[in-house]
């Protein structure tokens, strides 16, 4: 790739050798963009105390020894040492023109290509996508465009959320409104309001809870009628996040989804190996992992909870298995996370219990891609004038509104077709 950044940094160095010793071989030569030329040189001010020599003797010697005539209009010396560097325009456009010529603009393809999982966007089935969602899905989305143009072997994952005791009452929830009218609510993509109407049911109504809870279980249990009609929240769930994913020109697919159902039939398994390796042990009722390095604010030592004392198991597990799953199936060498800051002490717990276990060894690895929260213009969460989380959708909505009315205001003459695009 044509980075004139990169060839000034090495005709500098190149100059740093001639001009002073070998020993400055190491040195940084600071090359810069400037606004005041394309490029400044800093170096001359980096070696006065190594050189014991004013930076603007340093900057002259510097430049005597600089080869640069086949890509610089000028060179100026400025203030008490910095160098400002321009480049000859026929240089630059020598130099795009032969980029433009190849197929892959200059993008040299890694060296080393690896399988690298990603881990991101990550939505709640039964729930709505909000605006917390799209900087996961956004910058996973990013990650695995650039890293699969480099040559890697990229595998998308959408962890979505849909197991749990929840969907005992959205089952139940689901016949009570009937196949039918449930499809129609879920299909316009209200699918907070649906979870709402599922949850206030199940903490006013005792009949109801009752019989979401044996719905959990015939559901765990394999029950064929249940996991249809689980199938169905999913589902429907499916398609809504694939239109915000079509709005949003994101390459997620339903072949990339692997959510915590997919996991789920291993965790007995794991948290046996676990604890007959002695990874783990019980604790107060329930299988935890304790990963040296962590611990509760009052200095105890932190548990990764493997099995609850119910003898469920929870996220930490499920996420545990995923690695395995990635480095031991899938064969990953690389697996990154994109999920937000607040998650930062979860996964690295994870990553290290992964570790202890042989599921995460060189020259595997796992990275947090963390990001922050979305604030308003009140420095606080983004909410709604009613205080409910923003939904992604109708931010993606408001969003082509503004730019149509943008596009219509600038260019008055375009017809509605191509504004819209």
């Amino acid at each position: 790739m044509f980075d004139p950044q990169s060839i000034l940094h090495d005709r500098f160095r190149e100059a740093m050798v001639a001009a002073f010793g070998p020993d400055l071989a190491d040195a940084d030569p600071m090359v810069r963009p400037s606004d005041r030329a394309d490029f400044q040189a800093n170096a001359a001010l980096g070696l006065t105390k190594r050189l014991k020599r004013p930076p603007r003797q340093i900057a002259d010697a510097l430049l005597e020894k600089l080869a640069v005539d086949d890509l610089c209009e000028s060179l100026e010396v400025s203030g008490p040492g910095f160098i400002n560097v321009t480049l000859k325009d026929a240089f630059v456009s020598d130099r795009v023109s032969a980029q433009l010529q190849d197929s892959r603009l200059g993008v040299v393809p890694a060296p080393e290509p690896e399988t690298v999982v990603i881990d991101y966007s990550a939505p709640n089935v039964a729930k709505e996508m909000h605006v917390g969602h799209l900087r996961s899905t956004i910058i996973g989305d990013a990650l695995a465009r650039i890293l699969s143009s480099l040559g890697h072997h990229v595998i998308r994952q959408n962890h979505l959320g849909d197991w749990g005791t929840p969907f005992g009452m959205l089952i139940e929830h689901l016949l009570d409104l009937g196949e039918q009218k449930a499809s129609e609510e879920l299909g316009v993509g209200d699918l907070s309001a649906f979870y709402r109407e599922a949850r206030k049911k199940f903490e006013e109504d005792p009949s109801f809870a009752e019989r979401s809870r044996n719905r959990v279980v015939q559901l765990q249990a394999g029950d064929q009628p249940t996991r249809a009609l689980w199938l169905r929240l999913v589902n429907e769930s499916k398609r809504y996040f694939g239109k915000i994913y079509e709005q949003l020109d994101v390459t997620l697919t339903d072949d990339d989804v692997c959510g915590e159902s997919f996991y789920n039939p291993m965790l007995p398994g794991v948290a046996e190996e676990l604890e007959t390796r002695g990874l783990a042990k019980v604790d107060e009722g329930a299988l935890c992992m304790f990963v040296p390095g962590f611990t509760a604010r009052d200095g105890s030592p932190l548990p990764l909870i493997v099995r609850k004392t119910d003898g469920g198991f929870g996220y930490a597990i499920t996420d545990l298995t995923a690695v395995r799953h990635r480095t031991s199936t899938l064969g990953a060498t690389r697996l990154l996370y994109v999920v937000g800051a607040p998650q930062q002490q979860h996964l690295a717990m994870v990553f290290e219990a992964a570790k202890m276990a042989g599921w995460l060894t060189p020259p595997a690895r796992a990275e947090h891609v963390a990001f922050g929260s979305v604030l308003g213009a009140d420095g606080k969460m983004f909410k709604t004038r009613a205080g409910d989380t923003v939904k992604l959708s109708a931010l993606v909505e408001e969003g082509v509104e503004r730019a149509l009315a943008e596009v219509t205001s600038r260019f008055p003459e375009l017809d509605d077709e191509t504004r819209r695009r």
